[in-house]
């Protein structure tokens, strides 16, 4: 017989939540993006991403356990941030590494100052909380095809305006269907004013 103590059985797993923080579109704004693209997405041949599922990604966070969304919310609560956000969409871009067409604000590609710098104090106070989101560079943009298979570099598209006042923490599920995303909370902006041009 050995001297080791006996050991406790584990407990159950918490449930963890797949997050992410988005600029949420309303029914309107999403109808307008989908006429907007409608050629675009058929001659891309690729699949179009169902309008409800249209939005602005801000800060990807991953999984969170269910005893921490509750301290996430205060936390991007406690971030300054950009005011009501005016984000023009103008162009219809390939990414080839992961085979998507998105909607983006006009050219120059580099994001407004001021959205940009939001969407990084966000990314930051998440790292300094010990979360861990994805830390690729702030791109806007909202995807409306996937696996294109007759990609073209760029093409213009009737200029839209998004305009937010509040962004939201949305949980994403992954079904064979595809991704269904869920509003868990919003936040309203501060009173101040950005227009991302």
């Amino acid at each position: 017989m050995s001297g080791e103590a006996p050991r406790s059985p584990a407990g159950p797993r918490e449930r963890t939540h797949r997050l992410f923080l988005a600029l949420w579109p309303d029914a309107a704004m999403r109808e307008q993006l989908a006429h907007a693209v409608r050629n675009g997405v058929r001659s891309s041949g690729g699949r179009h991403v169902p309008q409800a599922n249209y939005h602005i990604t801000l800060a990807f966070i991953g999984p969170v356990s269910e005893g921490r969304v509750a301290e996430l919310g205060a936390l991007v609560r406690a971030v300054p941030d950009a005011g009501p956000i005016a984000v023009p969409l103008q162009e219809l871009v390939y990414w080839p590494g992961p085979r998507v067409l998105c909607a983006v604000p006009p050219a120059p590609p580099a994001p407004p100052a001021g959205l940009a710098g939001w969407a990084g104090r966000l990314l930051e106070a998440l790292v300094a909380a010990a979360f861990a989101p994805d830390l690729k560079p702030f791109r806007p943009h909202v995807t409306v095809a996937r696996k294109v298979m007759r990609p073209s570099p760029s093409a213009p598209m009737h200029l839209l305006l998004w305009q937010f006042g509040e962004f939201a923490l949305i949980e994403s599920r992954t079904l064979e269907a595809g991704p269904v995303y869920s509003v868990v909370e919003t936040y309203p902006l501060s009173s101040g004013t950005l227009a991302a041009k």
